[in-house]
């Protein structure tokens, strides 16, 4: 029989990083569908299924990715009423949040702190989720029809269907020339929240996007001094839409949860219709699907910070307690840069090899695409009752599950069919 699970209440500090674990261990036990991962899709999934009565676990440290790998006072590019998560009867909005506790809010052209987001969320979770369980899964395999799970805080159960929707954090891209650094002069943008360390300091940020701009932004605010490389020639920044829209524009620019556009509009609102594209079509859009750029609020912040665009990096070295970056411009010249510390904001990879508590067996038998798992419009992967969300899903699914505004559509989408599955299992 399945528990509800629920655990005692801990006080929130919105940037404080949850420590796995904490919570009891479970006995084995058989359980109908099991989520991995308590980011904005995981939660958003298990509460349109407590919704429908289907009996579920959620597994992990929630919100992690967002507590513990942003910075303080960075703001959210997406817009307030896209940065929100989904409960089936859309009850509890950021909206509907910020209006609970006075907090300025506005669905266009008020920027989200990520604070607010964080602190927001895990009010979602204690009043639709209180039951995530905190343990870190460490080993994911098939038996028979069901599949066996393995937790770092010894908890062992089985499963029919198992959600894996884990973030962002074990895809992180660094340029190979920054690889042979020591960890101690060279880390990656979703490494930091505390931007004080650098204070002082004169820190190469790498990369031409949103992250590189608002953590080079953040350093310089922080104290810090930054340099901004890039191989780009120009910073691009996106524009302050309003709601007041004149007729011509909400038609030719319709609005949608990832900005406005015909294209945003169907990858926002048909993933469905996505899915159906040749395999080619799907990796360009994701690969092309709103370039680097920082949010229009963060151009006039921004420009404080000294910027190296047209170069990329040769090489990179480590000596007297500073990286020595080979730096070569578009003409040829190079420069050498010396730092006290490199920041790569270069981005991630979406790669299923890279998530390392699968076994080999069903690395061996999913069917990709782009290094990502080939998944049906219902997220199911080659795997039956294998699902993946978030992500590293928008290689089948579309661009918007690189945002939270693709928990919506998967949210519902997903929990019909489990709760279908699971009362036909029963």
């Amino acid at each position: 029989m399945i528990r509800s699970g629920i655990e005692p209440k801990i006080a929130f500090d919105p940037m404080h990083t949850p420590q796995p674990g904490i919570s009891p261990p479970l006995p084995e036990e058989n359980v109908p569908v099991t989520i991995i991962g308590a980011g904005p899709y995981g939660l958003s999934l298990a509460a349109h299924l407590r919704e429908s009565g289907t009996k579920f676990r959620i597994f992990g440290s929630p919100m992690k990715s967002w507590l513990a790998n942003m910075p303080r006072g960075m703001c959210l590019k997406s817009t307030g009423y896209s940065s929100t998560l989904y409960d089936p009867k859309r009850a509890f909005t950021i909206g509907h949040y910020c209006a609970e506790r006075k907090i300025p809010y506005a669905d266009i052209g008020l920027p989200v702190k990520v604070e607010t987001f964080c602190q927001y969320a895990m009010a979602f979770k204690d009043r639709f989720v209180p039951d995530v369980h905190e343990a870190r899964l460490t080993e994911l395999s098939v038996a028979g029809d069901e599949f066996r799970l393995r937790f770092d805080d010894g908890t062992h159960i089985k499963s029919r269907h198992v959600i894996v929707g884990v973030g962002l954090e074990k895809f992180r891209r660094m340029p190979a020339e920054l690889t042979g650094c020591p960890t101690a002069f060279v880390s990656h943008s979703g490494e930091h929240t505390d931007l004080r360390r650098f204070r002082d300091a004169v820190v190469a940020v790498i990369g031409a996007g949103s992250s590189a701009i608002d953590m080079s932004t953040l350093i310089h605010e922080a104290g810090g001094k930054p340099v901004l490389v890039a191989r780009k020639q120009q910073i691009e920044f996106g524009i302050e839409e309003s709601l007041e829209r004149p007729l011509w524009d909400r038609v030719f620019r319709p609005m949608s949860g990832i900005g406005p556009g015909w294209t945003n509009y169907i990858c926002a609102n048909y993933p469905g219709v996505f899915r159906q594209l040749p395999d080619g079509v799907r990796q360009r859009t994701v690969n092309t699907f709103l370039g680097p750029s920082g949010g229009w609020f963060m151009k006039e912040r921004s420009k404080a910070v000294s910027r190296l665009l047209g170069h990329r990096i040769e090489a990179a070295d480590a000596r007297q307690g500073k990286v020595h970056l080979t730096l070569v411009s578009d003409s040829g010249d190079k420069q050498i840069l010396v730092a006290d510390h490199v920041i790569a904001a270069t981005g991630y990879k979406m790669d299923v090899e890279r998530l390392d508590f699968l076994s080999s067996d069903i690395l061996q038998r999913l069917k990709v695409v782009a290094s990502t798992p080939r998944l049906s419009g219902d997220f199911e992967s080659s795997i039956p009752g294998l699902f993946f969300i978030g992500p590293i899903s928008a290689m089948s699914l579309g661009p918007v599950m690189r945002f939270a505004a693709g928990a919506g559509f998967t949210a519902a989408r997903l929990s019909k069919l489990l709760a279908k599955r699971t009362a036909s299992q029963a």
